[in-house]
């Protein structure tokens, strides 16, 4: 059964980091290119980052730009999203999601991109 299940959300000060992590069972990791979502309270779900397959490229959203940094660790078969410089704003629900490898290991951050979905981490910035 594939199953992805996301950990590392918790509660943080504004400024603070906080470190996800997606672990995959049930398949490898390393042939799926890797999304982060988030869902805030009455907003629409947004696309954070991906990551393409191994040596791929990866996306961010502009939002999270220079402050959050997705990467792979393929031996652990997990998906990590570090996040710095935390703002109220990003307090979701954060998802990851894994989808089709794509021409020249290019990611896009669009949910219609991905086939597989974990249930969640709730990550909350308190200012």
């Amino acid at each position: 059964q594939l199953q992805l299940v996301e950990s590392g959300g918790g509660l943080v000060q504004f400024g603070g980091s906080l470190r996800l992590s997606c672990a995959a069972s049930g398949f490898t990791l390393d042939y799926y290119a890797i999304g982060w979502f988030r869902q805030a309270p009455g907003k629409e779900r947004e696309g954070v980052s991906c990551i393409g397959t191994i040596g791929g490229s990866t996306n961010y959203a502009d939002s999270v730009k220079g402050r959050f940094t997705i990467s792979r660790d393929n031996a652990k078969n997990t998906v990590y999203l570090q996040m710095n410089s935390l703002k109220s704003e990003d307090t979701a629900v954060y998802y990851c999601a894994a989808g089709p490898r794509r021409l020249g290991n290019v990611c896009y951050i669009r949910s219609h991109e991905y086939d597989y979905w974990g249930q969640g981490t709730q990550v909350t910035v308190s200012s």
